[in-house]
């Protein structure tokens, strides 16, 4: 069972499966967070026990496959065991219980609707897809395919007969740790008098963490899972008790049935925890932690505890002395050692008194998003009154999150006993709430004068929720108590050309080649390769100072420990240690946090990461440490010189315009959060120094020429090997070469295997990711809104080193360098300005190096353009669309550098846009919404965009393919791209197929490397199908041609014959096909250049509702309109541009990187980080493909992967039109977090907060600083 469960662990990051207990439910749960010892008597079933390609599959794994709910592939294993768990349950269950039931998992490929629909079709009334309304899938295929050979499965897999019995009482002894599962409740209180520090497990969703991330260690485990005096429900006239063992999701159940069976005034908080409960963690946490744990363990962000605690809960303890209970008080909550559980007690029950009639209680929670997140300041409130009256009688109320533990408000509510419930009473509560609830400017978490915000809005909330005063408050507050709806559309999408013939593949939504393989876990990332023969693991050993020298490195502890077989360091680099800027281990000097300093090497990983901890370094800090744009800019420090594009006479224009207006952008950066961390096996060959490399990058050439240059060979020693990862966006295209030398250092000198898999938070220290920018921009404009001139500097945060990569010895900077030289040649986006003028710089700053990201910095530096336009319409008091269109290109022109384009499809992209997305009629609803709301308010906002693809360097376009014809006729096609999740090479079976008039199931890709397709470029900007479907498309063409003869000759003969026929005949049968590459070029001295081969137009409405009084949004509806010319795989680029638009969301709305003042990342957990879940889809969701001519592409094709980031600027503008209906004070900025939403909000609670005396900046340094 062990190895059961650690396999599956591999397929994604907290992985998924079913546990059938003896009640026979069964319940989704996280595998990383689950103690095996806690599984005895459970039955576990993994993804590869639903259903294999081997045998069969299951319904589940087919239809997400067939929706097109998979493109990476590594988080597929998860959304099916939550989708099987919930049919194990409900065999037809409502869209309600499959957006619940997928509420923990994460994508950060698809956006979610295709997995989400996949579990729609098992929903009464539901059909596989759209286009037939017969209840089949469009991707059903003929009956002699492999899919349909399968038998359909019934959902019940198991016959509960055939489970042993169990042995009610087990005791296991590990390495350190002894686990001890008691029988009855008497040996567990005998267990817990014997072993009072020995913690309980029941969930494991607090302790488990604590030991893997906080180097906890407990000799002693007690698990007491299973014991019926924990798990049962007891009703009395008064209340409910709940037993401890009660997971959290048996805890609503039994909560629902509470509340349907009692009258309303008496559920008063039982109601108020069934509200938090539907969004507390994801489904797979609430099925493992127990509510007597969850009390307990989680005392200041909890929940629950402050509902608990203002519905006068309290919670029953047992010990082998006796039985006592504990108020869920303020002084529990604050943990005052006299209100606090003894160390040999248990918890056995909580228990939830009824309310009475003049008895209410409200929870109230806020947090960075809807779903699956700690709340940033929640709070149980209630109130009694005196009988029929307004008259306060008992007043408590709770918060969490705004210190060390849950907050009791105790001396203002004794102030307000006996106060009428009225306007002044909430004036003053505010006031006193805020004296008796201080948060220190250095608070851990920051978001001081937000939290003291919330502190008070959420009172306000209670306030009006008053049943006696609702009658009566102002119709425009009504909508402040009303929550956003947890909705997932449909799907409605335009994307297939009616008039593509049936019989060719191309054109056609063709499923993802190795879905199935990605729903049954068989897909092979680099971890799931079988372990070898002595293979070691690795472990970082990372820099703690952002700038300093390394005075001493001490190791001995570290080799010392057991299984730890060797310490590598810069000593034992062979080569070049310091290859093009990039250090791979540093020496003498650490230039940020996060730097490798070191590796260890040893038979486990967590041997290897216990040794990593006891390395001692000394250091000594070196002045200046620079950690944002602004501290660059006074230091004059940068990495390569400025980059400049212009046009017309800037001065001069300025001089004839009305007004002018100057402003600034910040945009900060985002972590890339694929769902494969970084992974690499390293294999060294006993002959010859080669070396074999595993690995999942974007650019196998680079990792060959750096671990080549690590070991000091020739890179014809070195192999790299790519099958697939679980994502990349950007963050694989040059941080693998920097990791993949690491390990070839670490395989070089310990003369063995090395299998390197960095963890989440490592792996978001060390690569970085997308760069913070910040944008000045000066513009002069006519009161007409006709932009006349504009100077525009973007500066971007680029980290500690430019990232340099080479071919053929000619440098190519890949990261800051080329993001700023990219945002400075798509600066103007769809516009056209005649006196326009664009700088860019890099700086140099004390982080880790940023590095590509989707979009490649347009996403950052149209949110500039984009605001000044805004900005400009505010000036002329014109809407916002006006303006953009008066000054968008209309005819054929050139750019700022003077590159010819026809803007032709723009225009019409966004002409469709504004007319089916109802955008006029949308507007006018808004507003009539936002004069009847005074808390809630509703914004649109439409934004073009113009999208170049490609490389403006011709010779980082050119690829190879090999094409090789067996004598049986089946095909095996090799290129040098890289399929990451975009389907890449289900695309090159399409064209392969088509090109050789062959079914595509004679087709096979096997893998990307060096070996078979050197020199390979990366795969990234979009161009990945544009140029492999070149060369693939050469070498068919070749092919074709050799054999036309032998066809000519026998027209009705099969494939097979004519193959054997050509072997016959001596015709090679094996052809190297070649894409020169897009003839482009930029001259930089000169500012002008044909830089690409062609762009990507198209418009995105959307529509938010905001709720000012917290700072969270809602998406109400998005239209997207892309111009695809012709799609090749329409299935597969829609899912690009839905995914990349919820990626674009969360870059806009909700992710957050933290940084310290000294340069640490605060940021690195799925805690701490947070992208976007099912709960951030638009209720409305429309996305349309725009049919257009591209000849200079394959089948008139583009590349729509890197544009669709875009689209979620839309929300961002959307939220500021938003906020723009409310008082506010504007200053736009991203991401539009909540925090940044409910303090541009102005109104009294704003205004308390900043009456309040603020402490001298000079006597407190920031938890967190921003860095853009």
């Amino acid at each position: 069972m062990a190895n059961l469960v650690q396999d599956s662990r591999k397929h994604v990051a907290c992985y998924k499966y079913a546990i059938q207990y003896p009640l026979g439910c069964h319940y989704p749960a996280t595998a990383c967070l689950v103690p095996i010892c806690s599984l005895y008597g459970a039955a576990v079933t993994t993804v590869e026990g639903v259903g294999s390609i081997k045998t069969r599959i299951h319904p589940v794994q087919e239809r997400l496959a067939k929706c097109h709910g998979t493109q990476c592939g590594f988080c597929s294993p998860g959304m099916v065991m939550s989708i099987y768990t919930l049919l194990r349950n409900h065999p037809e269950p409502t869209p309600e219980q499959i957006t619940k039931a997928l509420g923990g998992n994460l994508c950060r490929c698809t956006g979610y609707r295709p997995i989400v629909e996949s579990g729609k079709t098992f929903c009464v009334e539901s059909t596989v897809c759209e286009l037939k309304g017969s209840g089949k899938c469009c991707m059903d295929q003929e009956d002699g395919s492999l899919v349909n050979r399968w038998e359909k499965m019934c959902t019940k897999l198991y016959d509960e007969d055939e489970f042993q019995p169990l042995d009610p009482s087990q005791s296991k002894q590990g390495e350190r740790i002894t686990w001890i599962t008691p029988a009855t409740l008497n040996d567990l209180l005998e267990l817990k008098a014997n072993f009072p520090k020995a913690p309980l497990i029941m969930g494991n969703t607090e302790l488990g963490p604590s030991i893997k991330f906080k180097n906890e260690f407990h000799p002693v485990f007690i698990s007491p899972l299973g014991l019926p005096e924990l798990h049962f429900v007891n009703t009395t006239d008064d209340g409910v008790t709940i037993g401890a063992g009660y997971s959290l999701a048996q805890l609503n159940d039994a909560l629902h049935c509470i509340v349907s069976e009692q009258p309303k005034e008496k559920t008063e908080t039982h109601r108020a925890l069934l509200k938090h409960l539907r969004t507390l963690a994801g489904a797979q946490i609430r099925n493992m932690a127990t509510s007597g744990g969850h009390v307990v363990s989680w005392p200041n962000f909890s929940d629950l505890n402050p509902i608990l605690a203002a519905g006068n809960g309290t919670i029953n303890l047992i010990s082998k002395e006796g039985q006592r209970q504990i108020p869920l008080n303020g002084p529990f909550l604050e943990r005052s050692p006299e209100a606090d559980l003894k160390s040999e007690e248990i918890v056995s029950s909580v228990y939830i008194p009824y309310s009475t009639q003049w008895h209410f209680v409200f929870g109230l929670r806020m947090a960075q998003r809807q779903e699956n997140a700690f709340a940033i300041v929640n709070a149980g409130m209630s109130v009694k009154f005196e009988d029929d009256t307004n008259t306060i009688k008992e007043l408590q109320m709770f918060y969490g999150s705004v210190g060390p533990t849950t907050v009791s408000a105790s001396q203002t509510c004794k102030q307000l006993i006996g106060r009428q419930w009225d306007d002044q009473m909430l004036s003053d509560a505010c006031r006193w709430v805020l004296d008796e609830i201080y948060i220190p400017p250095a608070a851990e978490g920051g978001m001081v004068e937000y939290r003291q915000t919330l502190i008070i809005s959420l009172l306000f909330k209670f306030y009006l929720k008053d049943p006696q005063k609702f009658p009566n408050i102002p119709e425009k507050f009504v909508s402040a108590l009303e929550d956003f709806p947890i909705e997932t559309p449909p799907r409605n999408s335009d994307c297939v050309d009616p008039h593509q013939p049936l019989q060719d593949p191309v054109g056609h939504p063709v499923m993802h080649q190795s879905a199935i393989k990605h729903t049954t876990g068989e897909a092979v990332y680099t971890d799931d390769m079988p372990c070898i023969d002595q293979e070691l693991f690795l472990a970082p050993i990372t820099s703690t100072r952002a700038h300093a020298k390394i005075i001493s490195t001490d190791i001995s502890e570290a080799l010392a420990l057991p299984g730890v077989v060797d310490v590598i360091t810069a000593e034992d680099v062979p080569g070049d240690n310091n290859y093009q800027g990039e250090i791979f281990y540093a020496q003498n000097e650490v230039i940020c946090v996060g730097q490798v300093v070191g590796t260890v090497a040893a038979d486990t990983y967590a041997h290897a990461r216990e040794a990593a901890k006891k390395v001692k370094i000394t250091y000594e800090d070196i002045e200046p440490r620079i950690i944002t744009i602004e501290q660059a800019l006074e230091h004059n420090s940068f990495l390569f010189d400025e980059k400049k594009i212009e046009q017309g006479n800037v001065e001069q224009a300025f001089k004839y315009v009305d007004p002018i207006i100057e402003g600034e952008v910040h945009v900060e950066g985002q972590e890339h959060f694929y769902m494969e961390t970084s992974s690499i096996l390293a294999l060294p060959k006993e002959e010859d120094k080669e070396m074999v490399l595993h690995l999942g990058t974007q650019y196998p050439t680079h990792v060959q020429e750096y671990v080549a240059a690590a070991l000091n060979v020739p890179r014809n020693r070195i192999a790299c090997r790519m099958k697939r990862t679980g994502g990349a966006f950007g963050g694989k295209v040059a941080k693998p070469a920097v990791l993949g030398a690491v390990s070839a250092v670490a395989a070089n000198k310990t003369g063995r295997p090395i299998r390197f898999i960095l963890e989440r938070g490592d792996d978001m220290l060390i690569t970085a990711g997308r760069h913070p920018l910040l944008g000045k921009y000066k513009i002069g404009f006519m009161n007409n809104g006709v932009i006349k001139a504009a100077d525009v500097e973007y500066y971007v945060n680029g980290g500690s080193v430019g990232i340099i990569l080479y071919l053929c010895e000619i440098s190519l900077c890949f990261a800051s360098t080329q993001v700023v030289e990219f945002i400075v040649l798509k600066s103007e986006n769809a516009y056209y300005i005649p006196n326009f003028r664009c700088r860019g710089r890099a700086c140099k700053t004390n982080l880790p190096s940023n590095t590509a990201f989707r979009g490649f910095g347009f996403p950052q530096g149209t949110v500039v353009v984009e605001a000044y336009i805004t900005a400009v319409a505010s000036q002329c008091n014109l809407p916002p669309e006006e303006v953009k269109e008066i000054n968008m290109y209309k005819r054929i022109s050139k750019t700022a550098f003077k590159q010819t384009f026809n803007p032709e499809p723009s225009r019409r992209c966004w002409k469709e846009c504004l007319e089916k997305s109802s955008f006029y009629a949308g507007k006018l609803a808004a507003e009539e919404f936002n004069k009847k709301n005074y808390w809630k308010k509703r914004g649109l906002a439409i934004v073009p965009m113009k999208f170049s693809i490609g490389i403006p360097t011709a010779y980082y376009n050119q690829v190879a393919a090999l094409v090789h014809i067996y004598l049986d006729g089946s095909v095996l096609v090799i290129h040098g791209g890289c399929e990451l999740r975009q389907g890449l090479y289900t695309k090159m079976i399409q064209v392969a197929s088509h090109e050789l008039n062959i079914p595509q199931s004679h087709i096979h890709l096997s893998e990307t490397s060096t070996v078979t397709v050197p020199n390979g470029v990366l795969t990234s900007e979009s161009m990945g199908t544009d140029i492999n479907g070149k060369a693939v498309q050469n070498a068919c063409q070749t092919l074709m041609a050799r054999l036309h003869p032998i066809i000519r000759k026998n027209r009705k003969g099969k494939w097979e014959d004519w193959i054997a026929k050509a072997f016959e005949e001596s015709i090679s049968l094996s052809v190297t096909g070649y894409f020169r590459g897009y003839q482009t070029n930029m001259d930089w001295e000169k500012g002008e250049g044909n830089a690409y081969p062609y762009y990507v137009y198209g418009a995105a409405c959307s529509e938010v509702e905001v709720d000012c009084l917290t700072g969270a949004h809602e998406l109400l509806r998005t239209d997207i309109f892309m111009d695809a010319a012709f799609s090749i795989n329409p299935a597969l680029d829609i899912g690009q541009i839905e995914g990349a638009f919820i990626q674009g969301i969360g870059f806009y709305t909700i992710e957050e990187l933290k940084y310290s003042p000294e340069g640490v990342l605060y940021s690195r957990s799925p805690d701490d980080y947070k992208i976007p879940t099912i709960t951030e889809i638009p209720e409305e969701f429309y996305v349309t493909l725009v049919r257009s001519q591209n000849p200079v592409a394959i089948y008139s094709s583009k590349g729509l992967g890197e544009a669709g980031m875009f689209w979620g600027s839309s929300v961002l503008f959307a939220i500021y039109d938003a906020v723009a209906a409310a008082p506010k004070t504007f200053v736009l900025s991203s991401p539009a977090a909540p925090e940044m939403i409910r303090m541009t909000c102005v109104d009294q609670f704003t205004d308390m907060i900043r009456e309040i005396p603020r402490d001298d900046p000079s006597t407190f340094t920031p938890w967190s600083i921003r860095v853009s």
